[in-house]
């Protein structure tokens, strides 16, 4: 089954202000406070506005950077990377390619024998899928990525 993902002005208008702030305003969350930056569940990650896949379970690691981390996105082609020189410092952004919704930033700082990057992705951004739940919300095709943890 494949899922048509979009930005809708009814997701939009379905987003917490915080998420508002962070997908839309290129927000970013308080350190530590994100809701899935201590969940160690089986599942993935998508896009709280389009409902694209962006990061399986099994590519979170703890970075203790106070955001959620992962090693690579579950499917690159969902993932825009861009150059950010705001704030005095030139970062790479991360944003979902059918949502435009600002994620967060990519570092190279990652785990080396994981390829070395750090995708350190608000909480705000996401919506996570358990395992369980992905063949009846139309994830099936990416269960082979998640382990069980």
């Amino acid at each position: 089954m494949t899922k048509a993902f979009k930005k809708s002005d009814e997701a939009i208008a379905r987003l917490t202000p915080e998420q508002f702030r962070v997908t839309q305003q290129n927000g970013t969350e308080r350190p530590f406070t994100g809701e899935y930056n201590d969940n160690k569940a089986a599942g993935i990650y998508v896009d709280i506005v389009s409902g694209e896949p962006l990061f399986a379970s099994s590519d979170k690691f703890e970075s203790g950077c106070g955001w959620p981390s992962f090693t690579k996105p579950i499917e690159p082609a969902h993932v825009t990377e861009l150059t950010d020189s705001t704030l005095g410092m030139v970062r790479t952004e991360v944003r979902s390619k059918h949502g435009d919704s600002h994620l967060g930033h990519v570092f190279p700082d990652g785990p080396q024998d994981r390829g070395g990057l750090r995708y350190c992705i608000n909480s705000a951004s996401l919506r996570f899928v358990p395992k369980a739940d992905m063949e009846a919300e139309g994830y099936g095709d990416y269960l082979d990525q998640v382990e069980d943890i």
